[in-house]
């Protein structure tokens, strides 16, 4: 596959990796794959029921929404029924705790994946069927390689923890599982995961990869120096980039991206800084 590894930016010779920071949903687990066709429309329905948005089509509406849920995709999910928050307010709608949204969409969600974590607990689904290709295979060799792992996710922790579970994944990230919790509400999963990553090993930022397919943790560690490399996947077809991934992901700062791990021994050299 000659496009497989695309660089915006190669890293710099002689550079040394010693951590890497992987996202969850979209980025290893396909377990949620079709989020925001849940998020969107509901959000669309709750904005449509404000006052102000009488004089603003669907499309219109539509347009809104997504463009605060893709930006703000990465961080917790409070995040994104916070800014629904505001819209309403913007409009003349009453102010509503975003926690309401919250669940009501987590409701909407799990009747859409229910089957797929039913599945996969009585084994009916097999843990590759809901992995993004070469998960397993790449995270082994960056195990291999003395790379430390740690895995952080919008998503709640305890959803976080049992879905890695369930996929096998968690044993490459030991106690390093972090997802969102009420008491870290309103502060970011995984800016809070990166300050711990730095100041508990004394790595530097430039000695930081990540992987994954949200804006926020692509653009927080380019923001540090790091190196920051884009999982495109196209999640329905599990094959290929997702030229909209791919878009937004290069904004937000990639220096690489990838379709998947499919490719695991061109990424382990890219770490290793041999690739040509």
């Amino acid at each position: 596959m000659e496009n497989y590894l695309e660089f915006i930016n190669r890293p710099q010779e002689g550079r040394t990796f010693r951590a890497a920071l992987f996202d969850f949903d979209g980025t290893l687990s396909l377990i949620r794959e079709g989020w925001q066709e849940v998020m969107v429309p509901y959000f669309v329905e709750v904005l449509s029921a404000a006052p102000g948005a009488a004089g603003e089509t669907q499309a219109e509406l539509t347009a809104i929404v997504r463009e605060f849920v893709d930006r703000l995709t990465g961080k917790q999910t409070i995040f994104q029924c916070m800014a629904l928050d505001d819209a309403v307010a913007e409009r003349g709608g009453s102010r509503c705790d975003p926690m309401i949204y919250k669940d009501e969409y987590l409701r909407r969600l799990y009747l859409r994946i229910n089957d797929r974590l039913e599945g996969l607990r009585s084994g009916k689904i097999t843990p590759e069927a809901l992995l993004v290709r070469g998960t397993e295979e790449f995270l082994q060799k960056l195990c291999d390689m003395g790379i430390a792992l740690y895995l952080a996710s919008g998503t709640d922790q305890p959803a976080v923890r049992e879905e890695a579970k369930l996929l096998g994944v968690d044993r490459f990230f030991g106690e390093h599982i972090y997802g969102a919790l009420d008491e870290h509400a309103t502060a970011c999963t995984k800016e809070l995961v990166i300050r711990r990553i730095l100041s508990e090993t004394g790595l530097t930022g430039e000695e930081l990869l990540s992987f994954g397919d949200g804006y926020v943790e692509i653009e927080l560690v380019a923001g540090l120096g790091g190196y920051a490399v884009a999982v495109a996947t196209d999640e329905k077809t599990r094959a290929g980039v997702d030229p909209w991934k791919r878009e937004r992901l290069i904004a937000a700062g990639a220096s690489a991206v990838v379709p998947d791990f499919s490719e695991s021994d061109r990424l382990a050299d890219l770490i290793r800084n041999r690739e040509d």
